[in-house]
Parts: structure tokens; C-alpha cells; sequence
């Protein structure tokens, strides 16, 4: 008994196109060309109705939002849908939620899936269980990818020698590896805030200072790469991302951040960047490269930025954590003389 029946073929047939980077869209036109050509394989199989669904072309089958896949599924329920076809199984899912629904709904229409391999029922046990084993291999492999990849960038990582994003004041080099960016200016700047710091003792105060004496900060010109920079006036995101940085003070670290997983309606989430607390990261190298100040110096910046912040929880607590309503120094309109209010709460002076 054949698999594909005049009822089959009085519906459409889906070929479903996926690759799953951009780098892939730009390089591997091979695998773009075979999987169009599955069209062609479809009209010889008997199909006149075929449908191409490509939307999903630069996204992973790992899991996330897929338009086109999404289009497949409703043209399945649809019952509009007499065959599925691609290039191979991990084109249609690489996780087991995508996979498994997919067969389900194609066994509730009996519609068939079609591979370079073959044509598979998913009605029947024998072919169900090969689907679904091509399923789980696919699932798999992407799994041992992923694996592979992060052991090898933490095996560099654990010897200084991945190129992670490094802040404003810093590039690679091809050759020379870390160094300190060549742009003298750029390099003043960021000396100029630590100098000011250890004067000052504030952030704030020295954005104040900066903003009097109008010194501008460099800024990436498309927001991303440090190749090329605009020179803004400095804001105080700015110079708090200096002084809490310890690259600035030779310390080469990898994993400060992490990701978190969240179910929104029905599908997994996954978030980036959520900040670890300096003792937890993965990899801590002290004195890997040149630093704008030493180890000892970014300390007592830490320590007097703790004591300088009032609001947060746990911190060092400045004058204004007293009962006063006023505590501080003040400034006499009429004499110009400065002293201390203690005034206490709802009192005035």
C-alpha cells in the first residue's frame, strides 16, 4: 500500500526552509539550494500545489519564536497540508516540544513527512518511532554543539586567552594580543577620572568637575565596536562603569554574567546578562594585563564608593541616615559664613 494517496495529493505540500544564522545565509548557499530544490521533489512525487514556508531563514530550531514554522502548524491544523518536506529533521525542530507536536498534528490530518531519506506515516508505529529517534538524534547533536563550543571558549577563558569584550581604554590586537588603545586622548580620559576620584572622593563630584571643565567622553559611533568613537559630554553611568570595573585594573574575568529561564505562555524564555556578584565569576586573573590603576587602588575606590552610597541595602550609611531633618553643612545668605544644621525632624532653623 503506498504511502502518498489521491488525497494527499489534493492538498499542498510545505516545504519548509530554515538555516539557522546569518553567517549561514551569507556562506553556505549549498544547503539553501538543496532545500528549495525539495520543491522540485515534491512536483515529481505528484504534488501540483506546493507551498515554500522560508520565513524562519537566520533563526535556530532550538527552541525560540519561529514565524514560518508557527504558519506551517496552522496550515496543518488547517487540514490544507497533505505532506511536510525537509531536507532533514533538524531543519524542521532541534528540541523535542517542536518535534513531537509536529508529528502529532501531521498524524491527526494523516498528512506525511517527507525527507531525502524517505516517506514516513506518522500513523504507523514503525515509521513514528523512526521520526521520532530522527528527532531525538537532532535534539541531541545540537546539544553535544553547544557543549563543545562553551568547553572550548572556557578552556581559553581559564588561560587568559579568549577575546572578551573589553571595555573603552582597551582593544586586541592581531598580533599582540590585550593592549591599551593607542588613542592618546582616549587614554587621558580615562586616567583623568580615576585621578579625580582619588581627589574628590565622589562620582558625582567628578562628573561635576568633568561637566565645569567640559571633557567629553568617547562613545562608540554605531553603539557597538571600539574602532571608531564620537566625543560627547560625559554622563554618570559613565564614570561609575569605570571606577567599578576591574578590567581597568589588569584583571582579566570571564562568566560575570548568567542566564535566567522563564515560562511565558506555554514556551521557554531565556534571558542574558544578569550580573554575578565579583566572587562568583567563573574565571578571576589578577595582573593578566596593563592597568589604568593597581589592584590595591580599585579597593579603596570599591570601598569608598560603598561608603558614599546611602540608599542600598547593607551599605555604609553617610550623615543623612541621622534623625536630623537638615544635617550638614550650610551657607548664610547674609554673612556668607558656613555652619552645621542639626535641626531635628519636623523642626526648623
Amino acid at each position: 500500500m503506498t504511502k502518498i494517496t489521491t488525497e494527499h495529493l489534493s492538498r499542498s505540500a510545505c516545504v519548509y526552509i530554515r538555516q539557522s544564522t546569518a553567517d549561514q545565509l551569507m556562506h553556505n548557499h549549498e544547503s539553501r539550494r538543496r532545500q528549495y530544490g525539495l520543491a522540485d521533489r515534491a512536483n515529481q512525487l505528484g504534488w501540483t500545489a506546493v507551498e515554500v514556508i522560508d520565513d524562519d531563514l537566520g533563526r535556530s530550531g532550538g527552541g525560540i519564536a519561529r514565524p514560518g514554522f508557527e504558519r506551517l502548524l496552522a496550515a496543518i491544523c488547517e487540514g490544507r497540508v497533505g505532506a511536510v518536506l525537509a531536507i532533514e529533521a533538524s531543519r524542521l525542530a532541534r528540541n523535542g516540544r517542536d518535534w513531537h507536536h509536529l508529528l502529532e498534528l501531521c498524524g491527526l490530518v494523516e498528512a506525511r513527512v517527507i525527507d531525502l531519506d524517505g516517506v514516513y506515516d506518522p500513523c504507523r508505529p514503525n515509521d513514528r518511532l523512526l521520526l521520532g529517534m530522527k528527532g531525538s538524534i537532532s535534539e541531541f547533536e545540537l546539544g553535544i554543539i553547544r557543549s563543545r563550543m562553551y568547553e572550548a571558549a572556557r578552556s581559553k577563558a581559564r588561560r587568559g586567552e579568549l577575546r572578551v569584550s573589553v571595555p573603552i581604554g582597551y582593544t586586541w590586537d592581531r598580533h599582540i594580543g590585550l593592549t591599551l588603545d593607542p588613542d592618546r586622548r582616549l587614554q587621558e580620559v580615562i586616567r583623568l577620572v580615576f585621578q579625580k576620584f582619588h581627589e574628590l572622593g565622589s562620582a558625582r563630584q567628578v562628573l561635576l568637575w568633568m561637566a565645569s571643565q567640559n571633557i567629553h567622553f568617547p562613545y562608540p559611533s554605531n553603539g557597538r565596536t571600539l574602532t571608531s568613537f564620537e566625543w560627547r559630554p560625559i554622563r554618570y553611568r559613565n564614570v561609575i562603569a569605570i571606577l567599578k570595573n576591574p578590567f581597568y585594573a589588569g584583571v582579566y574575568a570571564y562568566g560575570k554574567s548568567e542566564k535566567r529561564t522563564a515560562i511565558i505562555n506555554g514556551r521557554a524564555r531565556k534571558s542574558y546578562g544578569h550580573r554575578k556578584p565579583m566572587g562568583t565569576w567563573e574565571v578571576f586573573i589578577k595582573d593578566h594585563h596593563e592597568g589604568y590603576i593597581s589592584w590595591a587602588e580599585f579597593e579603596r575606590n570599591q570601598a569608598l564608593l560603598a561608603g558614599n552610597a546611602y540608599g542600598r541595602v547593607g551599605d555604609t550609611k553617610s550623615g543623612r541616615g541621622g534623625r536630623a531633618l537638615l544635617a550638614g553643612l550650610i551657607c548664610c545668605a547674609r554673612r556668607g559664613r558656613y555652619g552645621w544644621s542639626m535641626a531635628p525632624s519636623g523642626g526648623h532653623r
